[in-house]
């Protein structure tokens, strides 16, 4: 282990002393980062994005095209990005690495963070998203607020929500204090809801969830160039409850911190220099404990470590802007499943289902944006990196031995990215080309999961070790034509991954779970395919009124001639807004089609079409200085039953709420 921290420190020494070579460099121009940014802070309200001001983070991240939400109950939804799961994306907290500590994916990175902590969430589709980790999806970060000096003293809002599909209650409080020098925001926030109702007023047991968020920011400007930052958010979640899975979760708990040096000077070749070391920690227990019937009592609690740097800088020269990424982490992953027997006299039965599993890696990322006019962008990027895996359990080691005889304690794998874009903007018109290769190491599960029960396909699952590193080309075109208040664009992509993992039948083996229908162990598929085509319009009736459509088509395929899992079938989107400076309202009409290409090979069946309609509505109010928002409507208005494609063993979505939102911010 000394000599993989001695590598990470020489790795990351050698860059910074790359990028103190290049500080004789200047830029004139900057370019813009293929991106999609969503803004979700409480003082930036936008009518389309933020119908709701206390949403969910899962709510917001569904707003986009490529995004999707995979769901098993009403709380903790996992992303799904160009129809791949969280496993093939690099999901990140401000550019810090997060793993979570339950093997049956109940607690994504995006359930420990809340609204109240961030303030934009940037999606880059397939190796656009890169910049923070190796992806083949693509990666979305969320972002915490930049440090304040503003000097505007101290600021305090408090904001309240009520939904009453589920008796839903939020409740959150911020202070802040700005200075020249100093800043502190502290703020949290507080979620509480019994099981929703589905459409016709059926409930949807095990499906409520109570949560609570704070977070601590503070910043010290040392000089006019240089800022310390310091940070903690602090996440509990109990009483969870997962409608589309055997067991619930009594605790997700989770502590992330970090402390930032940055650096900026807009004088100098190096225009920005960011550094931060972070530490994150996360709890999480499955039990079934309120389950009223179940084959045998099973306890399941997971952890994970994570201790990680990141050393960023932005430097410009003539036409080119040069971002430099050096970046590295250490995890530990352990979880383990306890099965009580109803017959007392029988012993229990213990195994790792993680068997301590230690991840390191150090990498680099480099991207050059290259002006060739005022108005066209070369971009090219690429990533690097070494990852190791290593067993540190003996009794973990010898159980995946059982499979794998020749199974080592660690295994080391290089990893690679590479992409290019073109992009053109003229005034009726812009457009991006681009293309890219990425490559993935398997996850935890992947890899070393021992006896993981799917409720999907009712299987359990066993890790390969021996899984090669899952690969990906990629293609996408996007443009955009503008005339007068009409706007047309679409965008599409198409990734043909090698060596895909996916889990494949193993006649040979027994079942561990009761109730399965055997086992399956991850192996890949020589290739698989997936595509997607979206187009959107936008029609501006006049200063008040807008139309705006989307709609979109996805497809994929394995070498084996089956459908994937997890295949946005058609969909669409229409809405009509009416803005005024004071008040906004907007009718929504969101739908899929029937998904006529769903994949029962791999335990889905077919998803029924859908169309709900939402209606919302939102006001400002000024007192003196302060400002109160309040933002209000009804969601499935008709009461309508019905699943995604997402929605984990089709558990119903929540039928008629109606919702309310109100933010008094205190100047």
């Amino acid at each position: 282990m000394v000599k993989y921290i001695l590598f990470s420190l020489g790795f990351l020494f050698s860059a910074i002393t790359f990028a103190q070579e290049l500080e004789e460099a200047t830029v004139e121009k900057d370019t813009t980062q293929l991106e999609e940014v969503i803004l979700i802070g409480e003082r930036k309200l936008s009518n389309y994005r933020q119908e709701k001001t206390l949403s969910s983070i899962d709510e917001y991240l569904e707003k986009s095209n490529k995004v999707s939400m995979i769901k098993r109950g009403n709380y903790a939804w996992e992303p799904s990005l160009n129809n791949m799961d969280s496993q093939r994306l690099a999901v990140t907290i401000d550019g810090m690495q997060i793993f979570g500590a339950c093997t049956d994916k109940m607690d994504p990175i995006t359930s420990y963070v809340d609204v109240s902590n961030l303030e934009k969430v940037s999606i880059g589709s397939g190796q656009e998203g890169t910049e923070n980790g190796h992806c083949v999806g693509g990666g979305i970060d969320l972002q915490m607020p930049q440090s304040k000096f503003n000097g505007t003293g101290l600021k305090s809002s408090v904001d309240l929500g009520y939904e009453t599909n589920g008796n839903y209650k939020i409740a959150g409080l911020e202070l802040e204090y700005a200075g020249n020098r100093f800043y502190i925001n502290a703020d949290g926030i507080f979620r509480k809801s019994d099981n929703y109702d589905a459409g016709g007023n059926k409930e949807v047991l095990y499906s409520q969830f109570q949560k609570y968020n704070v977070s601590i920011q503070g910043g010290y400007k040392l000089s006019d160039n240089h800022v310390l930052d310091a940070n903690i958010i602090y996440d509990k979640a109990t009483d969870v409850g997962y409608p589309a899975l055997p067991m619930d979760v009594s605790l997700a708990e989770a502590l992330i911190t970090s402390l930032t040096h940055t650096y900026k000077n807009d004088s100098t070749r190096i225009k920005s220099w960011e550094s931060k070391l972070y530490f994150n920690t996360i709890t999480h227990i499955m039990d079934d404990s309120k389950r009223p019937d179940v084959p045998i009592r099973m306890d399941m609690p997971g952890w994970s470590d994570t201790y990680g740097f990141y050393s960023k800088a932005t430097l410009r020269e003539n036409k080119h802007s040069l971002l430099v990424n050096v970046n590295g982490f250490y995890n530990r992953s352990l979880a383990e499943m306890t099965m009580y027997p109803n017959d007392s006299n029988q012993p229990a039965m213990f195994m790792y289902t993680w068997p301590d599993i230690k991840t390191l890696y150090t990498g680099i990322y480099l991207k050059d944006a290259f002006a060739l006019a005022d108005d066209k962008t070369i971009s090219a990027s690429t990533r690097f990196g070494y990852h190791n895996n290593s067993i540190d359990n003996e009794v973990g080691l010898e159980s995946l031995q059982i499979f794998y005889p020749e199974l080592s304690d660690s295994k080391s794998r290089f990893l690679m990215s590479l992409s290019a874009d073109y992009q053109v903007k003229k005034e009726k018109y812009d457009a991006t080309f681009g293309v890219g290769y990425g490559e993935r190491a398997p996850s935890v599960s992947e890899g070393y999961g021992f006896f993981l029960f799917n409720s999907f396909d009712n299987y359990d699952y066993i890790g390969n070790p021996n899984l090669e590193n899952e690969k990906a080309l990629e293609a996408n075109v996007a443009a955009n034509y503008y005339v007068d208040k009409f706007k047309i664009g679409f965008e599409t992509s198409y990734f043909y991954l090698t060596d895909y993992i996916i889990g494949e039948v193993d006649e040979s083996l027994s079942a561990m779970t009761i109730g399965a229908s055997g086992v399956k162990t991850y192996n890949a598929l020589s290739h698989a395919s997936i595509f997607d085509f979206y187009v959107n319009s936008t029609y501006d009736i006049s200063e008040a009124f807008s139309i705006n459509g989307t709609v979109g088509y996805n497809y994929g395929r394995g070498s084996n001639s089956e459908n994937l899992p997890f295949i946005k079938p058609f969909s669409y989107l229409a809405e009509i807004n009416y803005t005024r400076d004071m008040f906004n309202v907007a009718l929504q009409l969101d739908g899929n089609g029937n998904q006529t290409k769903y994949s029962s090979y791999y335990g889905e069946n077919e998803t029924a079409s859908f169309a709900i309609l939402n209606l919302n509505l939102g006001n400002i109010f000024y007192i003196k200085n302060n400002k109160i928002v309040l933002k209000y409507g009804l969601e499935n208005i008709l009461d309508t039953n019905y699943s995604t494609y997402s929605d984990w063993n089709n558990i119903p979505r929540q039928g008629r709420n109606f919702y309310m939102n109100l933010s008094f911010v205190i100047n």
